[in-house]
């Protein structure tokens, strides 16, 4: 049995799909599991953006949907892991993380690929870009544990290989992945546009 389950963020379907069973026995069976999902700096959703009324898609056609969002017209920064670039995320992850009942991390371009290559590296598998977040999160996590001198189990969500990414790693190799962070302005500036009402 897991103490803490991680998955990338994009949306929400990796994260939804490996937590929410432990999540349950969190609630049912008085567990105490962590859930904890992962995000990029460059589309910081969870971590920076706000929980207010959005559309799910960039032409405003869906319902308003209560999220974490940075504003449905957001423009990520052109960064591999294509499958985080979501400007929102799901609403019931976002009832979570408003509840404080999950938590968020978010990496760097950096650090992640970092975390993929020593992945790769003890593994053989190559992951994709989308999970080197949530194995960032896992190293981050289980460096804790050896700080703390305690052994915990981590569950985590490899949601695909990155054997059709290597371009990305011969950019990180080649030293053409730069450290990207969204600035406080370009987030502010693209809430600024989302004129939609606030959740009661």
């Amino acid at each position: 049995m897991p103490d803490i389950v991680i998955a990338p963020f994009g949306g929400g379907s990796n994260f939804a799909g490996i937590t929410f069973p432990f999540l349950r026995l969190n609630f049912e069976k008085g567990k105490n599991i962590r859930c904890i999902s992962s995000e990029p700096t460059s589309c910081p959703k969870l971590t920076r953006g706000v929980f207010k009324y959005d559309f799910g898609d960039t032409g405003g056609m869906t319902p308003l949907l209560p999220m974490y969002t940075l504003g449905h017209d957001f423009v990520p920064a052109p960064i591999h892991a294509g499958g985080l670039r979501y400007h929102g995320a799901g609403v019931i992850v976002s009832q979570l993380l408003k509840d404080k009942l999950i938590e968020a991390v978010a990496h760097d371009n950096l650090e992640v690929f970092e975390a993929g290559v020593l992945f790769a590296k003890a593994e053989g598998i190559i992951p994709a870009p989308e999970a080197t977040h949530g194995i960032a999160t896992v190293i981050a996590e289980a460096n804790k544990c050896k700080e703390e001198g305690v052994s915990r189990t981590i569950l985590f969500n490899l949601c695909g290989h990155g054997n059709f990414d290597m371009k990305a790693y011969d950019d990180y190799f080649e030293g053409r992945i730069v450290k990207h962070e969204l600035s406080q302005e370009q987030i502010n500036a693209s809430l600024a546009r989302l004129n939609t009402p606030d959740i009661p």
